[in-house]
């Protein structure tokens, strides 16, 4: 999970991965079968994205595990995809589905026990790194970032460096389902796709390379970020996902 966080860090600027450093503190009674399956797990995710593990450290914990990883990654000059190229008009679009990976970190934090491979979303977080590398070639995104903190708070972070605001349509999200669907779509996070605003005159696909792709909303003029219901009123959306220095 740490590794696909960093990929998809380079996925939203529409990067391709070169290399990755881990470094692990690990405590002295942890067992050996736990280390082994840990590092099986990042090689095989690596080895999809073909990043090599080039270095990076270990040293024992005094509690707990503790695993840092950097991910390097490169684009051609000029042409990353940044935050802050957004403009009043554009249209705001979202990859994959939303609220189905926290949904299962709840049902974890509930003292459930989940079988993995019924929450891949979870379990098996897939980066979008072909995503971002087909909208920065194709030169279809003027903005762009991961929603790993929930899709409230990435898209405040949007709207800041671009200097704009936006619009979000309810019915137009695609949520996992369930009772609190909207909310987990919104502020969930634990999210590993896509956030990205198109000038209104490019035709973004339906689907890359068979991830489904939905138009959700659209950049205003302002710094106000709403939310559209079915209803047809509007209220202010605040950023309620996760924030590191909260």
């Amino acid at each position: 999970r740490c590794l696909a966080r960093g990929l998809s860090d380079i996925a939203a600027m529409g990067g391709i991965p070169r290399a990755a450093f881990l470094s692990l503190a690990l405590p002295a009674e942890l067992p050996q079968s736990w280390v082994d399956k840990f590092i099986a797990g990042l090689l095989k995710l690596a080895a999809q994205f073909s990043v090599p593990l080039a270095g990076g450290d270990t040293a024992q914990s005094p509690a707990g595990v503790l695993a840092d990883i950097v991910v390097l990654g490169s684009v051609p000059a000029g042409q990353a995809v940044l935050r802050a190229g957004a403009r009043p008009g554009d249209f705001l679009y979202v990859t994959g589905t939303l609220g189905s990976a926290v949904a299962a970190l709840n049902q974890l934090r509930d003292g459930k026990k989940l079988r993995p491979r019924s929450h891949p979303k979870h379990f098996y977080p897939q980066p979008r790194v072909a995503v971002g590398q087909f909208l920065r070639e194709k030169r279809l995104a003027s903005a762009m970032i991961d929603i790993s903190d929930g899709l409230s708070t990435d898209l405040a972070h949007i709207c800041e460096e671009s200097g704009a605001g936006a619009v979000v349509y309810a019915e137009a999200l695609p949520a996992a389902g369930g009772k609190d669907g909207l909310t987990l779509a919104l502020h969930g996070g634990d999210e590993y796709e896509l956030l990205f605003t198109a000038r209104p005159e490019r035709r973004i696909p339906k689907q890359v390379v068979g991830v489904p792709i939905t138009r959700i909303g659209e950049i205003l003029s302002g710094k106000q970020m709403m939310l559209a219901t079915a209803d047809g009123k509007t209220q202010p959306l605040k950023p309620a996902g996760w924030e590191h220095f909260g």
